[in-house]
Parts: C-alpha cells; structure tokens; sequence
C-alpha cells in the first residue's frame, strides 16, 4: 500500500487485450482485502486498436476514480508502446509491468510511422522497477493468446503481496465457467513466472 494510503494502478492496453477483465478482477481481489474501490475506464476507440486505459485506486478511503499525472504507484502494461505513451503516469520509485508485445497501430500499419524502437531499454532507463514478461507466450502455454491479461493479473497479484486464494477467488466471480480453469492455469504462469 502507499504511504497515503491508497494505491493507484494504471492499467493500459491496446482494444481487445482483456484490460477491463483485469481491472475488475483487481478490484474484486481488493474489495475482499477489505478496500474502498474507485475505477474509471476510458476506451479510445478500443474496438479499433485504440488505447484502453483504466484507474484503479484502492485504500481505506477513495475519493476519486481518477489518477493524476506522476501518482500512479504501479502501471501495468498490456503492450509496449501503450507503456511508453503512458509512463508519465508513474510516480518516482513507482512499477513498470510490461507485456513485452508489439501491436502496431493504425499510422503504423498505414506505413505513415514507425514502431519505436527499444521500447523496454528506453523505460527500464528510466524506471528502474520495470518487469518486461512475454504474457502472450505464457498464455500461449495454456492455449489461448487472449489469457495473457490473467498472465499480466498473475505478475501483478504477486508483485502487490496479495494472498493466492484470494486472487483465484476474484477469478471464479470475475470469469465465466468455460473459461474459468484455462484462466486459473494462466494466473498460475503469471504468478511463478521469473521476474
């Protein structure tokens, strides 16, 4: 928990990625340790590719869903550029979490800018409390790419010190059944992945 109290994710990715899954999954595993939650989702034409952002603040009191620019304690990333775009966000000391993907976007594709370049070295530059897993390989294990938000979840769960039980029991409420093991499977790989 930070010093005043509340913590504050920022959890960024590109549209279809699973952020909002993992943002309600985090705000269950925090309401169950007993936090006032506040989220605020913002979707920048997300079904497209656009940016997903979404703020979570948790501790005894919350005020406001939103996170001011150099107060995030940790920001989770689902892709690397949306990392760059976004490590304003963290505050000084603060945790960079990565997925270590590329997914280009549309003036990319249009072939009307290029992919930045050493995105991971550039950050860990920078902040040097930055974890680069490669989810989408993790998830791969599992059997399906789009599990690598539950990967992401795992890596976070455990980096904030939060009790195993309890994350695989925000999964069961947060899940649905088909897809519950595939994603207890994941969370695992998440969790004991080598940070």
């Amino acid at each position: 928990m930070a010093s005043s109290g509340v913590t504050n994710i920022l959890i960024v990715g590109v549209g279809g990625q699973g952020t909002i899954l993992a943002s309600r999954i985090l705000s269950s595993l925090a309401q169950q340790e007993g936090h006032d939650v506040k989220v605020s989702e913002i979707h920048g034409m997300a079904q497209r590719g656009g940016s997903v952002v979404t703020q979570v603040r948790m501790g005894e009191k919350v005020f406001s869903p939103l996170i001011a620019e150099g107060q995030a304690d940790i920001i989770l990333s689902f892709e690397r550029l949306e990392a760059l775009r976004w490590m304003q966000y963290l505050k000084n000391g603060g945790t960079m979490i990565i997925n270590d993907q590329a997914i280009e976007p549309v003036p990319v594709l249009l072939g009307l800018q290029e992919y930045p370049g050493n995105i991971i070295d550039r950050i860990r530059s920078r902040i040097p409390d930055t974890i680069a897993i490669d989810a989408l390989a993790l998830a791969r294990k599992c059997g399906n790419d789009k599990a690598s938000n539950v990967v992401l979840m795992g890596v976070l769960a455990r980096k904030m010190g939060f009790a195993k039980e309890k994350c695989i029991k925000s999964l069961e409420e947060k899940v649905p059944a088909k897809f519950l093991e595939l994603n207890k499977q994941a969370f695992e790989e998440g969790w004991n992945a080598e940070i």
